[in-house]
């Protein structure tokens, strides 16, 4: 069950990408929450050229981390606009690999908000994602 600072964190990302949203540009939209209470949205950045584009939590973390520093990500999400047409409305989506990853290096104890098929999203630890992280050397 969600607390209602989950339902917070939700509702922020949502209304940060639908301040913020443009067919094929912008589409996703994150919220999260620093361990010292800080709350951060960020909108992914598309591109012509696919593997130039940023995900939303990526620009979340990248904000906070510029702002004031890294003081960890207590909890994070990511909720997808519908395209024109597209029936649906905006939903909470699970971060993608590369974002699972980022996630994990910036805190190993990160809570995800994520869907939970079809019934309302739950939260899990970004280990669950993410359980045999790549490490290097001797980390």
């Amino acid at each position: 069950m969600l607390s209602d600072n989950d339902e917070e964190l939700i509702a922020i990302a949502t209304e940060a990408i639908s301040q913020r949203y443009r067919n094929r540009w912008q589409e996703v939209g994150a919220a999260m929450r620093t361990r010292d209470g800080r709350i951060v949205t960020g909108v992914n950045i598309d591109a012509y050229v696919g593997r130039n584009a940023v995900c939303a939590e990526a620009i979340a973390i990248g904000r906070a981390i510029t702002e004031t520093g890294d003081h960890g990500i207590e909890t994070i999400v990511a909720v997808r606009h519908p395209k024109p047409g597209e029936p649906g409305t905006i939903a909470v989506v699970s971060p993608c690999g590369p974002c699972r990853e980022l996630i994990h290096d910036y805190d190993a104890n990160a809570r995800v908000i994520v869907p939970d098929s079809g019934r309302a999203p739950k939260v899990v630890s970004i280990g669950e994602l993410l359980p045999n992280k790549y490490r290097r050397g001797n980390d």
